[in-house]
């Protein structure tokens, strides 16, 4: 007898669950369309070929169904796209590579890595240093916005004369100039969208293409988002000094903004206090008070084809 009342509870359990999942009205699910080809750095890329294709669709489908970081990149890019795209023009390199940016970092300027890159170019110790972003315990030049992406401009110039087309520089970015190099003569090929590559960097440069459609054209990847929810720029005041700052926290205080004010929009200074035996100039950005509240800020626009309606 006990056994048939387990039996009949175990068929009615799986009867109602039957009945539940057959009422269940699930929401629709699309995949973003890959286009037949691409414009980037002045290149037309074609997705014709079957690799191709699938490389675009598999970076464009994660990018717009990770609703979180995307949406995220989006609006820091308001924020930080006014900063970083004079200086990639002043350095001769195409706008296309702030998408670069967004793919190293999500254009987190503090961001670091397991590999201890860090900022928004991700660059590790030895390669900051070797283009002239100084790096210790008291000061982090990677993490310096314009100082970074102006040696991002250097490598990536760099890398261009070596390679002579823009993918292979991107893939250089990720895995390397020496990987890459080498990959491009033992496998005798000119550019890397032929080459067999580690995942990571055979997936780097549709995932910079990726960033490029979502962020030209929001609305069709289903991301909305109303001007005042972007982020916009500081305004601030320079400092300049080029003396030793023995308690970066008074100092900030005399200025009449917190540690904390500071340390945001110098995400570079890396203590409490600066050690500048050599006399160096740094410069300290100082924010507007109108600046620091979203209710007086300026709040402009980058590009409007952010704004959803």
């Amino acid at each position: 007898m006990k056994n048939t009342i387990i039996s009949i509870a175990i068929l009615l359990t799986v009867a109602l669950s039957s009945v539940a999942q057959n009422t269940i009205n699930f929401s629709k699910v699309v995949t973003p369309a890959v286009p037949e080809s691409i414009t980037f750095a002045g290149q037309t890329i074609e997705f014709d070929r079957m690799d191709m294709y699938e490389r675009l669709d598999r970076e464009l489908t994660s990018l717009s169904y990770a609703h979180g970081s995307t949406m995220l990149v989006l609006k820091r890019a308001n924020k930080l796209f006014p900063i970083l795209a004079p200086i990639l023009e002043k350095n001769g390199l195409p706008l296309d590579f702030l998408y670069l940016a967004c793919t190293e970092s999500l254009l987190d300027y503090r961001a670091y890595s397991p590999a201890r890159a860090a900022g928004i170019w991700q660059f590790i110790p030895s390669t900051g240093k070797l283009y002239g972003l100084e790096i210790n315990e008291y000061v982090d030049e990677r993490l310096n916005i314009e100082k970074a992406t102006t040696a991002a401009c250097k490598y990536l110039k760099e890398a261009y004369q070596k390679y002579g087309n823009w993918e292979s520089v991107a893939c250089a970015y990720n895995g390397g100039n020496g990987r890459i190099s080498s990959e491009l003569s033992k496998q005798q090929q000119t550019s890397s969208f032929d080459l067999h590559l580690t995942s990571e960097t055979s997936r780097y440069m549709f995932r910079i293409l990726a960033y490029k459609l979502i962020l030209e054209n929001p609305q069709k990847y289903g991301f909305y988002i109303q001007p005042e929810q972007l982020y916009f720029p500081t305004e601030y005041d320079i400092v300049e000094i080029n003396t030793e700052i023995e308690d970066w926290p008074t100092w900030a205080k005399e200025y009449g903004i917190s540690y904390a004010q500071l340390r945001e929009q110098n995400p570079w200074i890396q203590a409490k206090s600066l050690t500048n035996k050599s006399g160096k100039t740094y410069k300290i950005k100082i924010p507007k008070k109108e600046s620091l509240y979203r209710s007086s800020q300026k709040q402009p626009i980058y590009n409007s084809a952010w704004i959803g309606e």
